[in-house]
């Protein structure tokens, strides 16, 4: 057998062994990243309830330094990702409210206009882009703030001096963080409206805005204010509890940081997909 002959014979059962190794290697990578998943589900799950428990044994202990706590993360959560939410609303109802009042109008089915502004904006991106833009900002941010606070050992001192971790780093938090996704829902889903019927009249499309509301107006049900509030408070809940999981829940250093800010970024979106889909089922049931 001459060289080349060797040389090709070689590369051929290096490229069969490495053909027959892949899947190997790529299952037990998924399977790792499924039991990690898994384990954080677990844990956030048992971080839930201890946070639910001190929140019912101590929801009347030291008010008057909780409450300041939760209106400043309302502030963080809420008011300082204003802008950019009101910006996204403005951009969401240009693009689906204004382009289905546009295209309604030159099929010559306006009367399907409310359904879609309702099932669209109220009932799935209002909430969904909130919960988005909050976990994306102000729920990176928490998680590096308690990361430092866990990795510096402020955690251990609080417990030295008689604080509940839990109660001074956490709950302001999940009441602070859940007010301030309802109250973002609220602004993206009216400004999105307007942006939809600016939209419209730039585009010289013949509708009054006593129609195009008269048309939101009969599309709403008592249930989608009802989901609009459960949904976007779910949301909030859930952003929460991961953002404090992952920056308190295990011990870590400074150099761990960016994974954890990874992980709850990413294991929050894929919650609050999750309970996105559980509320839709739901809404279809009933």
């Amino acid at each position: 057998m001459s060289t080349e002959t060797s040389a090709k014979f070689v590369e051929a059962r290096l490229a069969v062994a490495t053909v027959q190794h892949l899947p190997a290697s790529y299952v037990r990578w998924v399977g790792k990243r499924i039991i990690d998943f898994g384990a954080s589900v677990r844990g956030i799950l048992a971080f839930g309830l201890i946070s639910l428990g001190v929140l019912i044994t101590k929801r009347r202990v030291a008010s008057r330094v909780i409450h300041p706590l939760i209106w400043d993360q309302v502030l963080r959560s809420g008011v300082a990702m204003l802008p950019i939410a009101l910006f996204l609303a403005f951009a969401l109802g240009l693009l689906i409210i204004g382009q289905t009042v546009y295209f309604t109008s030159r099929v010559g089915a306006p009367q399907f206009l409310g359904v879609v502004m309702v099932s669209v904006v109220v009932r799935e991106l209002g909430p969904l882009l909130a919960a988005i833009i909050v976990l994306t900002r102000a729920g990176t941010a928490n998680v590096i703030e308690l990361g430092m606070a866990r990795a510096s050992r402020e955690v251990e001192a609080l417990e030295l001096l008689g604080i509940d971790p839990i109660h001074y780093l956490v709950i302001p938090r999940i009441a602070g963080v859940t007010l301030g996704v309802f109250c973002l829902t609220v602004y993206v889903v009216v400004v999105a409206l307007l942006s939809g019927f600016l939209w419209a009249f730039l585009q010289n499309v013949p509708i009054l805005p006593s129609a195009y509301l008269a048309q939101f107006a009969a599309a709403l049900r008592p249930m989608d204010f009802v989901a609009l509030g459960l949904k976007s408070s779910a949301f909030g809940v859930i952003i929460a509890l991961v953002v404090c999981y992952h920056g308190l829940g295990k011990p870590m250093s400074v150099e761990d940081l960016p994974r954890a800010g990874a992980r709850a970024l990413t294991q929050g979106v894929i919650f609050c997909v999750i309970v996105d889909a559980l509320f839709f089922l739901a809404f279809l049931l009933l």
